[in-house]
């Protein structure tokens, strides 16, 4: 290597020595006090920012700092109580129950046999607008709320109360309302269409107790059908023996242009009147939920 190159080498490592003290001579010294309580009583002794930073962190969740914004803790642990449907399940639920309600009273109650039974006595009567629908339907319901009071009473005090109370889950209350009206239908069923659906359904024998509100509804509907139809058919019996004896009299007389319905209606008005037909149809409709 030549003089040249040593001596600049020599030059670069003096300037680079030189601007490396000047600045440790330039760096900011501490105070005398700093400096001491950093040698002594630092060391050894936290400071009150290092006391109050473990206690704020230790504090209980319940408890706020003075100056700290409010917080909401949502926690989603079992508070040890029986399982519950939630509030959205319960709220889908009773909504389904209002759309079917009208099914439930149609098909599960005496509304089926009682609103049949007044279709066909006015029918029989030959005045198919009177009385209206509105009175036909409003009477089989108040009929049906009073054949079903007891039935209603027993949901009431089995299932109702108590899982308005908390006492019992909303399935166990479903289950407890189930009892009464199975018992119910059951009364009103034929025996035979009870084992029809159990063989439809592929249910071997099964205790009354144990059928399936799947097998007990759809039979008690035939059932109620089937009484209906029979007591309809008795209704119409003393109504076609007027329609007959008053075609044979118009026919005996020659009167061949006289609509039989014109003379038959007031007539089967006036015996149905005197025979107090309307009280002898609803006791009868009563008796036979006996």
């Amino acid at each position: 290597m030549s003089t040249g190159v040593r001596i600049g080498w020599i030059v670069v490592l003096a300037i680079a020595f030189a601007s490396g003290l000047r600045a440790q001579n330039e760096l900011p010294k501490p105070p005398a006090s700093a400096a001491a309580t950093a040698g002594g009583t630092a060391s050894r002794t936290p400071t009150a920012g290092a006391l109050d930073a473990p206690s704020t962190l230790l504090k209980p969740p319940g408890t706020a700092t003075p100056g700290a914004p409010f917080r909401l803790n949502i926690g989603l642990e079992g508070n040890g109580e029986r399982g519950e449907v939630s509030v959205a399940l319960q709220i889908v639920m009773i909504m389904t129950l209002l759309s079917v309600a009208p099914s439930i009273v149609l098909l599960m109650t005496s509304f089926t046999r009682i609103v049949i039974v007044l279709g066909f006595v006015r029918t029989a009567l030959g005045t198919p607008s009177a009385p209206s629908n509105q009175i036909v339907v409003g009477l089989s319901l108040f009929l049906t709320l009073f054949l079903m009071g007891p039935v209603f009473d027993r949901v009431n005090a089995d299932a109702l109360r108590p899982y308005l109370d908390g006492k019992i889950t909303s399935m166990d209350a479903i289950d407890r309302a189930s009892v009464p009206l199975k018992q119910f239908m059951l009364k009103q069923t034929r025996t035979r269409d009870v084992e029809y659906f159990l063989e439809l359904g592929g249910h071997g024998p099964t205790a009354v107790k144990d059928l399936p509100m799947r097998v007990v509804i759809p039979a008690f509907v035939i059932s109620e059908l089937q009484t209906a139809f029979q007591m309809g058919f008795l209704l119409f019996l003393p109504f076609l023996v007027i329609d007959f004896l008053v075609s044979s009299v118009l026919m005996a007389l020659g009167m061949m242009m006289m609509p039989p319905v014109t003379v038959a209606l007031p007539l089967k008005l006036l015996l149905f009147v005197l025979v107090d037909g309307w009280h002898l149809v609803v006791r009868s409709l009563v008796q036979s939920f006996a």
